[in-house]
């Protein structure tokens, strides 16, 4: 199944079967003018990354796999420690240290909403290293259309 980003226009599709069907480490699915919904596949022992936004709240679920997740609210103190699984839901509160790891025996299938909008309109990252390039070479940026935080604050990743 393959989704189109039409940006700030309506869209409906089947959820839980595009997010099993993704392979890309990070694809955007749906970019709106306040929030936008990307699709994940983290690979087995792999994770999505430790990293803040200071000013974007985010919202995961889990449609396939085994993942623990860590949050705090610094890189050294990350005080919450859960197990999640397939129909779990993880809220992080914008600013919130986060990572998810793959601890299954398959590729942790997830879909993820962030508001504002967080990433370049219809950008597919095949690669966590991909995502990485993209965000240095400032190719990831969010779509001119989306409203932003006043105060530029940019991401932190450990």
């Amino acid at each position: 199944m393959t989704i189109k980003d039409v940006g700030p226009e309506p869209q409906s599709f089947d959820l839980e079967k595009a997010t099993l069907e993704n392979t890309s480490y990070r694809a955007v699915a749906w970019s709106g003018t306040y929030l936008q919904l990307t699709l994940m596949s983290i690979p087995v022992g792999a994770d999505i990354g430790l990293e803040a936004h200071p000013q974007t709240d985010q919202f995961l679920r889990l449609d396939a796999g085994r993942g623990r997740v860590l949050m705090g609210p610094t890189r050294d103190h990350l005080d919450f420690d859960r197990e999640v699984e397939d129909g779990g839901a993880v809220f992080v509160p914008a600013g919130t240290w986060h990572n998810v790891i793959n601890i299954g025996d398959e590729p942790l299938q997830l879909y993820t909403v962030y508001a504002p909008v967080h990433h370049a309109a219809g950008k597919v990252q095949a690669t966590a290293a991909d995502a990485e390039r993209d965000e240095e070479s400032g190719s990831d940026e969010p779509p001119s259309w989306s409203v932003q935080p006043d105060q530029e604050r940019s991401d932190e990743h450990a």
